[in-house]
């Protein structure tokens, strides 16, 4: 019997349909997310007479270059024009803070004389900027310019990244290296328990928050390192548990660990309290506390595996603002956005600031864009009068002008200010000395402070056309001048302090000309 190559015409057909079918296939899936995001939704504008009070913030990261500078090694000139095009597009998009990564590997994106120049800055760790500047002080003094809160970032206990440059003679890996361990992917770490780590991070933030005038102190999730950081194996303290339990230490490893971070974490607050109490200290740990909490998530545990007891710094108030670093989407059950923040709101006991971390960097697709909108709305719904939230990272405004753009045409259609924080100070700010000059070319209103507290912002409200409006200037403004198109009946200025507690409102009827 003999075979032949010729097959049937109805197997043909089939060898023809199979292949146009995956390759049509592969078609719609290719153009899937193009025609699933073809639209977003119609969010409207957040129209409002009354003065939106939200935390509108984003991470700058300076470690590996991350957001500023662009690389190691730019001119001076260079580093201050990227920092400036970034602020005004914060600004522009009706933001209010930036949380600016000024300690990224023990070591300074300031003039320090406890720690060395960044290796992010000039490429070589310990040199300083030529012609010289001050990177923080000059990012402040933009950030205030533009009505942007500027909250200084620090990381606790790590000692070296393995993007920053060789190990240099200024690294605290070779001046301390009794506090150092090495771990398995290329890091130094500073052992938390140490008595020398805690007093000198502790000294590195009190000179901050003495020398600089920031808003605010932020710390965030690498506490003990990941356990992936040394490939599982056990951090390498052992040598110093075991001469504490030689000194008679009862606790477990685990307990002493957490116990040493919660030590540093109440003396972080307490020390910024005793210095300077209107600068806010906030801590932005992993979104999940422990799996379980509430009963239908699961994930990471920060309390066994990082040894942060982030709910015992949230139940006693060792903080002034928390952010959980939420980087779920609503519909994502073992890992659900509003049920970790409301779980989160739970354990608020003292009613401290809750603004979550979100995972904005998704906002690259239109259906990402549409999560972070939701997850916005339903902070607010949620938090009310006293919501926010801080978006990972800034390149979500600053290098992507579509979803800037959309931020400021809707949810963040209008200004706003920062919640106050009562605990903080009770004192409200006197109202302002005002007066206007009307005539036919518009109408400008001055005002003069009163008092010895000077104003960190002016909120100035007007009725125009029979609806309120407001706008926030910042404190060093005494005058704003309305275009004579504008049909403006009353105004009123209001005072607002650093900790957001706002004067006596008095309206002022206009008479025109």
């Amino acid at each position: 019997m003999t075979t032949t190559n010729k097959s049937s015409p109805v197997k043909r057909l089939l060898l023809w349909i199979y292949p146009a079918t995956i390759a049509v296939m592969a078609l719609a899936l290719w153009q899937y997310p193009r025609w699933f995001d073809a639209e977003l939704p119609d969010y409207g504008r957040a129209e409002r007479e009354t003065v939106a009070r939200e935390f509108r913030a984003a991470w700058v990261a300076t470690v590996a270059n991350i957001d500023w500078p662009s690389k190691p090694g730019l001119p001076v000139e260079q580093q201050q024009q990227e920092a400036i095009a970034l602020l005004d597009k914060v600004a522009a998009a009706n933001m209010n803070a930036v949380i600016f990564q000024v300690r990224p590997q023990a070591d300074a994106l300031y003039r320090s004389e406890l720690e060395p120049w960044s290796y992010y800055l000039s490429g070589e760790q310990g040199k300083a900027p030529e012609p010289f500047y001050d990177p923080l002080a000059f990012w402040i003094e933009q950030a205030h310019q533009r009505g942007l809160e500027l909250h200084a970032w620090v990381n606790p206990y790590r000692a070296h990244h393995t993007q920053g440059g060789p190990v240099s003679k200024h690294s605290i890996v070779k001046k301390k290296p009794g506090l150092v361990a090495k771990l398995a992917n290329g890091m130094y770490w500073m052992e938390p328990t140490q008595e020398d780590t805690i007093t000198h991070s502790l000294a590195v933030i009190t000179d901050i928050v003495q020398r600089y005038d920031i808003d605010g102190i932020h710390y965030d999730d690498y506490f003990y390192p990941y356990p992936s950081y040394n490939q599982g194996a056990p951090f390498p303290d052992s040598g110093s548990y075991q001469e504490y339990q030689q000194q008679g230490g009862q606790l477990s490893l685990s307990d002493w660990r957490r116990e040493a971070v919660n030590r540093f974490v109440k003396e972080i607050y307490s020390e910024v309290k005793r210095i300077k109490p209107h600068v806010k200290v906030g801590i932005s740990p992993i979104g999940i506390w422990r799996p379980k909490h509430p009963e239908t998530i699961a994930g990471f545990d920060q309390h066994e595996e990082l040894y942060a007891d982030a709910r015992l710094w949230l139940n006693e108030g060792w903080l002034d603002y928390f952010t959980p670093q939420l980087y779920w989407n609503i519909n994502r059950i073992e890992q659900s956005f509003p049920m970790l923040l409301a779980w989160w709101q739970g354990e608020n006991h003292q009613q401290r600031h809750l603004w979550p971390g979100l995972s904005s960097n998704q906002v690259a697709t239109r259906q990402g864009t549409d999560e972070i909108i939701n997850q916005i709305l339903f902070t607010r719904a949620l938090l009310q009068e006293q919501t926010g939230q801080v978006f990972w990272n800034v390149k979500t405004v600053s290098e992507n002008p579509e979803f800037a753009q959309l931020l400021k045409d809707t949810v963040f259609y209008h200004q706003a200010l920062v919640p106050a924080s009562p605990w903080l100070d009770s004192t409200r700010p006197l109202a302002p000395s005002v007066r206007y000059q009307s005539t036919v070319d518009g109408l400008t209103i001055h005002w003069q402070p009163s008092g010895d507290e000077a104003a960190s912002r002016w909120l100035l409200h007007y009725l125009e056309n029979g609806k309120w409006r407001y706008k926030i200037l910042t404190g060093d403004v005494l005058s704003h001048k309305f275009k004579q198109q504008e049909e403006i009946t009353t105004v009123a200025v209001v005072a607002v302090d650093r900790n957001g507690l706002e004067s006596e409102r008095i309206d002022h009827p206009v008479t025109r000309p």
